[in-house]
């Protein structure tokens, strides 16, 4: 059985910290791309972040690029997104998933394009 499980959300003040990591079982996990998607309140899904199972590509949109780095480790099958310097407008539910394939940017937020999605974590930053 496949499963994404996401966790290390919280709440936090605006500038603060937070790791979310996304457990991942029930598949080959180093054969997928692994993405970072999220959700706000009332908005559509906003891709986050990329990697691929070699570690060597990652890719991020410019509203997290040099604030969030995504990392992988293949022999614990876990996803990591390190997040920094936070703002109120990184509220959102954070879900990982996995495909196949490196998506084409405009379909990364959507979310039949993935395999596999987990459940989320909720990450709430206050100003």
């Amino acid at each position: 059985q496949v499963q994404l499980v996401e966790s290390g959300g919280g709440s936090v003040q605006a500038g603060g910290s937070l790791r979310l990591s996304c457990a991942a079982s029930g598949f080959t996990f180093s054969s997928y791309w692994m993405y970072w998607v999220r959700q706000a309140p009332g908005k559509g899904l906003e891709w986050v972040s990329t990697i691929n199972s070699d570690d060597i590509t990652t890719d991020y949109p410019d509203s997290v690029k040099g604030r969030f780095t995504i990392s992988q480790d293949n022999a614990k099958t876990t996803l990591y997104l390190q997040m920094n310097s936070l703002k109120p407008e990184d509220t959102a539910m954070y879900y990982c998933a996995a495909a196949n394939q490196r998506l084409a940017w405009w379909s990364r937020p959507l979310k039949g394009a993935y395999k596999y999605w987990g459940q989320g974590t909720q990450v709430t930053v206050s100003s």
